[in-house]
């Protein structure tokens, strides 16, 4: 049977939407390579020391590289879910990857200050960037989740409820990371890595 028209919109429409979320999202994964340079002054020691002194511009491109990918993998579970879209989905899902494109920034910042008396700042900038991303994962689907005329058919309430007690406590978590950012920006830094692994694990399949 030919698919309604009404389909052939729905499909578009979402279509376009999550096509252009994955142009930012590659983007914003593309520029942290930015971050890292060819060291410019090698000392006595050659070469190799000096590449290893770049942990830090390295422990940053993994982690963020592994929490934008993952977040990527998030948003496209999540729009499984969604038939259709509607302005204020298009605003919220405009805000999320707002969020996202800043992470680049508090890379770098964490790469250049991870050694330095600022560290803390830096980290806690970098996991404050994380909180609001959750803030705004959060917002987008509870919107969705509340809207079902924009759901689809395998939107069940128990697929849905999983994905929803999986992100309840995102911001919460992040805010704890936050918070061990000016403890330590290594623990604050690897918090954030090991969240971001947390909320890779699938959700809501039936």
């Amino acid at each position: 049977m030919e698919p309604s028209h009404s389909s052939r919109a729905d499909e578009k429409e979402t279509g376009r939407l999550e096509a252009f979320s994955d142009g930012v999202f590659a983007i914003a994964i593309t520029l942290l390579i930015l971050e890292i340079h060819v060291p410019k002054e090698v000392e006595k020691g050659g070469l190799a020391p000096a590449l290893l002194a770049e942990w830090p511009s390295y422990l940053a491109f993994v982690s963020s590289f592994a929490i934008i990918g993952i977040m990527w993998i998030n948003h496209h579970r999540m729009f499984e879910f969604v038939r259709r879209i509607d302005q204020t989905l298009l605003l919220l899902n405009g805000l999320l990857l707002l969020a996202i494109t800043f992470i680049p920034f508090p890379t770098a910042l964490i790469a250049e200050y991870i050694r330095h008396p600022d560290e803390p700042v830096a980290a806690a900038v970098y996991s404050g960037t994380s909180i609001l991303i959750a803030i705004f994962f959060n917002l987008v689907w509870r919107y969705v989740a509340f809207q079902r005329h924009l759901l689809a058919s395998k939107a069940t309430p128990q697929a849905m409820d999983a994905i929803t007690r999986g992100y309840r406590f995102g911001p919460l978590l992040y805010l704890i990371a936050f918070g061990l950012a000016w403890v330590s920006a290594t623990a604050g830094l690897l918090m954030n890595l090991a969240l971001a692994v947390f909320f890779a694990w699938p959700r809501g399949r039936q």
